[in-house]
């Protein structure tokens, strides 16, 4: 009989802090601890259902006096769960990782040492957040912009059709919400059975029978035969996230599927046909996969047949005052407190902010705001306090934007510098540079440290090295 207990994941490689929270919380949640990112993500893949609530603490090993480990599990939790409410524990309380974390998806920051009841009540908040949250993101996309009534166009017209669709946009645009609402719900398929997998949240190598299923037998552990998830979906809608994590080596399979139906369970040789509608997703650009020979060329043609992008919040204008609207009230209906107000100067730092985590962000930040100021009005400076502002670090002011190779306009840049900055020190401003770079790309990447040094054009090995420079000086 399953527990009717929240389930909770505790992530911390000191076993003594894990063991007395975990005592402490017992007769609430239904307690599972991790001591490293690899650990817990062996741990979750077991589960059938993902966990409500997880604390995490940032200085994760191999590297447990830095935040990567952490920040790239908050990456790892969320794409598993998109609704998963992360907490984030800390040694350092250095508000620069607490705005990252924040910026990541995590809903709240607690530095070391920690007081249990704090934590139970942000737990409590968090889970009573959830179900409201949850039920308002069902109701469809929020928002009025060009951008967003060409998507709700494009989606009407795609909706009822048989062929795959692909969904693209930065992380926590929506894309789960197009997928389960607009091109399942909506659509004559909304009585058949809808199934999500995230490709990134997944090892490789559990990928194909998750998939396609397996025989008794097929590999270690099988001791009986199971259906995978194109059998499962049936005639319903089968939303692949994270579509471009799918191993090359699987990349056919899933194009077999595509092209008539057909697939086997891994360990069979009996055929077997699938009539699910394949909708994907990806924050990845695939032609640039395809061109760099990470992703197939017929494969992204066969599930591009439609494309839909999901526009960043950046570039919907007024649409984040919609949202603002919406996820504060909805907030404070689910704690019964009346919500927050933004005082002018509040309302126009709002609306000059990139949100570089779209909609997942903004709605972790006013959740933030309804618990600790409900009722009140939310100045600039309490309001500046939640977002991850990152500058690029620029030379000086009016320095234009520098193209890889170009080298007059570096030295044009580098010249308005030294007028300004003479004597300067090189090794500092390349360093600036630099981790500015590093910084934006970790950012841009939800902290998985493979896409950012991959963005960077330099191996993960490098990318850490570099970083560890910063903490030597």
């Amino acid at each position: 009989m399953p527990s009717a207990k929240p389930l909770l994941l505790i992530v911390d490689d000191d076993s003594l802090i894990s063991e007395s929270l975990s005592f402490a919380f017992a007769q609430e949640y239904d307690v599972l601890t991790s001591h490293s990112r690899g650990h817990a993500l062996t741990l979750l893949r077991q589960l059938r259902q993902p966990p409500q609530l997880a604390l995490v603490d940032l200085g994760l090993p191999p590297l447990p006096h830095r935040p990567d480990e952490g920040f790239a599990l908050i990456g790892d939790l969320l794409a598993l769960s998109p609704d998963m409410k992360i907490i984030v524990l800390s040694g350092q309380s250095d508000e620069s990782n607490a705005r990252h974390a924040r910026t990541l998806g995590a809903v709240d920051f607690v530095a070391k040492p920690c007081d249990p009841g704090r934590l139970s009540e942000l737990f409590r908040q968090a889970l009573r957040f959830c179900n409201e949250t949850q039920s308002a993101q069902t109701g469809g996309l929020i928002g009025e912009s060009l951008p967003m009534q060409r998507l709700r166009l494009q989606l009407g017209q795609y909706a009822n059709l048989a062929y795959p669709v692909l969904i693209e946009g930065e992380s926590g645009s929506g894309k789960d919400i197009v997928a389960s609402h607009y091109l399942h719900r909506l659509t004559d398929r909304h009585d058949k059975p809808f199934l999500a997998l995230n490709c990134a949240a997944i090892s490789p190598t559990l990928l194909e029978p998750t998939l396609f299923g397996y025989a008794k037998g097929a590999f270690t552990g099988a001791n009986s035969a199971k259906s995978g998830y194109f059998e499962d979906a049936d005639s319903g809608t089968l939303f692949l996230d994270e579509i471009g994590e799918l191993p090359l080596d699987l990349q056919p399979k899933l194009l077999r599927v595509l092209e008539n139906g057909e697939y086997q369970r891994v360990g069979e040789t009996q055929t077997r046909v699938s009539t699910a509608r394949i909708v994907a997703a990806t924050n990845r650009d695939l032609r640039q996969e395809m061109r760099s020979g990470r992703f197939r060329a017929d494969l992204f043609h066969r599930l591009s047949v439609f494309t839909v992008a999901v526009p960043p919040l950046r570039e919907t204008g007024l649409d984040r005052l919609l949202l603002l609207e919406h996820f504060r009230k909805s907030c404070a209906a689910s704690v019964r407190s009346e919500p927050f107000q933004l005082a002018a100067s509040a309302q126009s730092l709002w609306l000059d902010y990139s949100f570089p985590g779209n909609v997942r962000e903004l709605r972790n930040i006013a959740i933030r705001l309804s618990a600790r100021y409900p009722g009140q009005t939310v100045t600039a400076e309490q309001l500046r306090a939640e977002f991850d502002h990152f500058d690029p670090p620029e030379p000086a002011t009016g320095t234009a934007m520098l193209v890889a190779g170009d080298i007059e306009e570096v030295r044009l840049a580098a010249r308005r510098h030294l007028e300004k900055a003479s004597p300067l020190n090189l090794d500092a401003t390349l360093e600036l540079w630099q981790r500015g770079y590093i910084e934006a790309a970790i950012e841009l990447s939800g902290g998985n440290m493979s896409e950012a040094a991959r963005r960077l054009g330099i191996n993960r090995t490098t990318l850490y090295n570099r970083m560890e420079s910063w903490t030597r000086r």
